[in-house]
């Protein structure tokens, strides 16, 4: 069972928490046989120079497939798939249109793409949930989210329109159907009453996110959890937990990531949960 913290008038306090539902058992890979070579092989002719999109993908790809190996290791061989074509498709076009920060691009997989995922340790979607990634930025959480829960919806709204760009760009090489990007700031966004969740990394603090999140949220409950505002969050947080309205406080859980993952990056890092 995982261990949140609740927060309380007089402080934060450990509950227990139910685990997210077990996850897809993978399919058993297919083993065919193997003719031997009888002749000896001609020396291989070097034709043409690999692309940087190649050269990326060659020395990228190990690390989030070794990422996913430890930390989702029955993710389905097709959504593994995606996630390795996903870090050569960013590589590219940040280096055209910078949405990640130069020297963080190098980090991708960890900072961008498991950080993303962390909500996945902490939650489980079921399939025809809508959920909209608030102030998306180059895709994250929303796109790696989008891969690892194929049934259900994602809505990415920006306010600046390349970055937006680059997600419908990664979202059409992927073949995410399950994602639509929007160019749009919050406060122009018309889509009252549509989301179950509504997701934010970095964007903004608690109590900004929650009155942005509340009228964007569905009355109907589908989870075990209410409807509420998922966010990615490091440092301390007592006061912007205490700065929430009403008795939001009272109905906020904190996730440490340091639970989940073992890298350094996330010793301080959260998923906050704040019912809508």
């Amino acid at each position: 069972m995982d261990v949140g913290l609740r927060t309380k008038d007089k402080g934060i306090k450990n509950i227990l928490l139910e685990s997210p539902q077990s996850k897809v058992q993978s399919p058993k890979s297919k083993i065919t046989s193997i003719t031997p070579i009888t002749s000896t092989p001609s020396t291989p002719s070097i034709t043409s120079t690999p692309s940087i999109t190649s050269i990326t993908s060659i020395t990228s790809t190990p690390l989030i497939m070794t990422l996913l190996e430890r930390y989702f290791p029955d993710l389905p061989p097709e959504q593994r798939d995606q996630f390795a074509r996903l870090v050569p498709l960013y590589t590219e076009w940040n280096a055209k249109i910078n949405v990640i920060s130069r020297q963080d691009i190098e980090n991708l997989e960890e900072r961008h793409i498991l950080h993303s995922l962390a909500i996945a340790k902490v939650f489980s979607f079921k399939p025809g949930a809508h959920l909209l990634d608030l102030g998306t930025g180059g895709g994250f959480p929303g796109v790696p989210l989008a891969i690892m829960f194929p049934e259900v919806k994602f809505t990415l709204v920006d306010g600046t329109g390349k970055k937006i760009r680059v997600v419908q760009e990664v979202a059409d090489a992927m073949g995410l159907t399950n994602l639509t990007a929007r160019h749009n700031r919050v406060e122009e966004l018309k889509m009252n009453g549509q989301f179950d969740f509504v997701l934010s990394r970095g964007v903004a603090p608690l109590d900004k996110l929650l009155v942005w999140s509340q009228p964007l949220l569905k009355k109907k409950h589908l989870h075990a959890y209410p409807n509420g505002l998922i966010a990615l969050k490091g440092g301390n947080l007592q006061m912007e937990i205490k700065a929430l309205p009403g008795k939001g406080d009272d109905y906020t859980e904190v996730f440490p990531l340091r639970r989940y993952f073992g890298e350094e990056f996330f010793e301080e890092k959260m998923v906050v949960y704040v019912q809508g």
